[in-house]
């Protein structure tokens, strides 16, 4: 872990004393080699699944997917922010990877934690860099009232964990991960109970998020920079399944009961979502709310407990992650010509960026899960677990791959096809390093078609 870690923090000093010149040149390769070094997790050295540096820090085969996704991601969007940032003056230019280098430090401590008062505490504390990032280089004014939905979801779901934390540790005696499955199990029975279950429970599902409470994620992804939005969509979300996926344990006698009402508007808002997404005008919200829709689907797969659901959960976050970033890369490098999200004002763009339109064709199709891509075997695993706890389901999740069909056809029909507006003259054409970004998010995903088990988690 301190591998890693070390020179993450390493990455400080570089940020700042670096000449102007070399800065982003700098911080680009030195947080690639780190996301490199990051690949030697997934070499099992324990039996047992954890492979632990000290009693605070560990990877086991759930969290190391994420802890390397986490990792992949900073370079990519420092490439991404390059562009953007330029006519910045040099300060805010070094505050800006400086935050971002913070939030994979952040989200180290938190995937590798395994004392969960420290993975709650870096959960939280996530918080702070990514507020940053959108209310200060948010694209419109109202970057300030995305920033406010977001801190008070995240807080207003968050605060009820700390509390059922502990009275946890009140009961049990201890947080650690290693030791939490081998204490008694709990005799939940009581409405109090009840109360503490949603407690454990509501903060992640705010975060992943839940339909009914994922108000917050298009603004926080519309005002946010590229940057912002990549993190969010990547990684961010994926601390809400993470964190379920490590409380499930723990809540065993209600989850069968209590989580009926859960599951449905997971499933409903797979289709709610997309239903959105089929009316969206604005770019960047069309991907926003497909984030929502599959992490309806992920939330579903987790909250059934099956290894099977658990499993495409885990295959689902990480595939989502490379394709829904990669999608946002293309769509900030639409708007830095055009100066529009507006669909209707950016279409036809195959006929003079014919490339790019070939990244769009291939992330879109990543985004509606086409085989042998993981995302497809992701949605599988969880339809299929899904159909096999109850029959009924098929026909939410059946019209929810449907309308997820519909939506990335749309998209990528409207922003690439038909006639170019006449008002679209002299673009400057796709740059080497965009083309690199988006190489640098579909090849992670083409290459675990190969060795899927590197992310199927503890399951199998």
């Amino acid at each position: 872990m301190l591998k890693v870690l070390i020179p993450t923090l390493m990455l400080f000093p570089t940020i700042w004393l670096t000449p102007m010149k070399w800065l982003w040149l700098a911080s680009t390769t030195h947080s690639l080699i780190i996301a490199l070094i990051s690949l030697t997790w997934f070499k099992w050295t324990s039996e047992t699944g954890w492979t632990s540096s000290n009693f605070y820090l560990a990877t086991d085969p759930l969290s190391t997917p994420l802890l390397i996704l986490s990792c992949w991601l900073l370079p990519l969007m420092i490439l991404a922010s390059q562009n953007h940032m330029t006519l910045e003056p040099k300060n805010r230019q070094r505050t800006y990877i400086t935050l971002l280098t913070s939030l994979q430090m952040f989200l180290i401590a938190a995937f590798g934690a395994t004392e969960i008062i420290l993975f709650y505490i870096m959960f939280e504390a996530t918080l702070v860099p990514t507020l940053i990032i959108i209310t200060r280089w948010g694209n419109q004014t109202e970057r300030l009232n995305a920033g406010t939905y977001f801190l008070f979801y995240t807080l207003a779901g968050s605060l009820p964990l700390l509390v059922a934390l502990l009275l946890l540790q009140n009961h049990a005696g201890t947080l650690s991960l290693f030791t939490l499955p081998y204490t008694q199990p709990l005799h939940l029975s009581s409405y109090g109970d009840k109360l503490w279950w949603m407690g454990c429970l509501l903060a992640f599902l705010v975060k992943m998020p839940l339909y009914g409470v994922h108000l917050w994620l298009p603004k926080a992804h519309v005002e946010a920079p590229i940057a912002g939005s990549m993190v969010l969509a990547a990684v961010l979300l994926k601390l809400g399944g993470y964190g379920m996926m490590r409380m499930m344990v723990m809540l065993d006698p209600l989850t069968k009961e209590l989580a009926y009402p859960f599951i449905i508007l997971a499933l409903w808002g797979v289709i709610m979502t997309g239903s959105i997404c089929l009316r969206q005008t604005d770019l960047k919200s069309l991907i926003a709310y497909s984030s929502v829709s599959h992490m309806g689907l992920v939330a579903s797969g987790i909250l059934i407990q099956t290894p099977w659901g658990f499993t495409g959960a885990i295959i689902l976050m990480i595939a989502h992650g490379l394709a829904s970033s990669a999608l946002f890369c293309l769509a900030n490098t639409t708007y830095e010509r055009t100066h529009s999200r507006t669909m209707l004002l950016t279409r036809g763009l195959q006929m003079i960026f014919p490339l790019t339109a070939t990244w769009w064709f291939m992330a879109n199709l990543a985004n509606l899960a086409l085989p042998p891509l993981p995302n497809l075997m992701g949605e599988l695993m969880i339809i299929t677990s899904l159909f096999n706890w109850s029959a009924w389901t098929i026909a939410l999740t059946g019209t929810g791959t449907l309308v997820t069909a519909s939506y990335s056809l749309y998209l990528f029909l409207t922003t690439q096809r038909g006639p170019l507006p006449s008002h679209i003259i002299a673009l400057e054409p796709p740059h080497t390093r965009e083309h690199l970004l988006l190489i640098l998010h579909l090849l992670p995903m083409t290459l675990l078609i190969f060795k899927p088990a590197l992310i199927w988690g503890w399951c199998f």
